[in-house]
């Protein structure tokens, strides 16, 4: 299979280039900045998504895109901010969407990121696929950035919408940024600790991905959430048992966590409980359904993908 891929140079899009390559595929890759951080083997592309340009014409060249560009959330909400967070989703959407109708390929498949932040803050309530979005800023931009992309239904494409969890990986996000505090035996519960934590091992998202590209009957919205999820104060039990350090530290008060971060402290104060019904549906098997075995993985020296 041809893969076209945006946002190849992130911790998602590195790893399944380099999964895909190991399964045969090949990769294409657009990038702003030159092809030194893609794995060998990857092709690269010179341009920025969020403007057409002499890309599109190869992108409708492969019958895969696997569409990941977007700017950080993890970082203070200003006015300015959000508005990058939200045109580096629509505008490189609306490019790919674009791309794939020109091109006019009878069983092309795009596969697209968005998250569970599109549910918004739903307490206990547990939501699969059919919810409803939420109303907040990460709700509203997951909702709009799906519908940019199913505008590539209209030339005959097969759109999948990945709407991500928490992906942990011990080479970036979030996971990396927590194991040194809780080493150090400072990991507490965040707010209440009641909020659930939607996650997913990096292994199982690049295979998520690789199946809905090779999955004709898999299409829309599919939640790319690993069947155990857990609370938040289970998850920082969990992590300092595996790392056999103490948790004997009081939860992180959300006012001091609201001061520190602003508006985007929201994302770690409540959580969704997202399943993955359409994946188990379609007959997808998580090598890593529960915490317990992703953690020790993930903490051990086995290869990450």
């Amino acid at each position: 299979m041809r893969i076209f891929l945006t946002g190849g140079t992130g911790l998602v899009g590195s790893n399944l280039s380099r999964h895909a390559l190991s399964q045969g595929h090949q990769v294409t890759v657009l990038t702003r900045s030159g092809g030194q951080q893609l794995p060998p083997g990857v092709a690269c592309v010179s341009g920025d998504p969020t403007r057409p340009g002499a890309w599109q014409d190869l992108l409708a060249e492969h019958e895969a895109v696997v569409n990941l560009a977007g700017h950080p959330i993890f970082r203070r909400w200003t006015p300015q901010t959000k508005a990058r967070i939200r045109d580096s989703r629509i505008l490189t959407t609306r490019n790919v969407a674009e791309a794939l109708n020109r091109a006019k390929r009878p069983g092309a498949v795009l596969v697209s990121a968005s998250g569970v932040g599109y549910y918004g803050s739903r307490g206990d309530e547990e939501v699969d696929e059919s919810a409803p979005a939420g109303d907040d800023f990460l709700a509203l931009l997951a909702r709009d950035w799906e519908e940019t992309a199913l505008a590539a239904r209209a030339a005959g494409a097969r759109v999948v919408l990945c709407r991500f969890g928490v992906v942990l990986a011990r080479s970036g996000g979030a996971l990396r940024t927590m194991l040194l505090p809780f080493k150090l035996g400072l990991g507490s519960p965040i707010g209440s600790g009641a909020q659930w934590f939607p996650w997913i091992h990096i292994q199982d998202l690049v295979r998520v991905i690789l199946f809905a590209l090779s999955e004709p009957g898999l299409e829309g919205p599919v939640n790319c959430t690993a069947p155990g999820i857990v609370r938040n104060r289970d998850f920082t039990k969990a992590l300092a048992r595996m790392l056999a350090r103490p948790h004997v530290l009081p939860r992180v008060p959300a006012t001091v966590l609201k001061l520190l971060a602003g508006e985007v402290s929201s994302i770690l104060l409540t959580g969704q409980r997202a399943v993955p019904k359409k994946l188990l549906d379609a007959g997808f098997r998580f090598r890593y359904p529960g915490l317990e075995t992703a953690l020790r993985h993930l903490v051990s020296d086995e290869p990450e993908v």
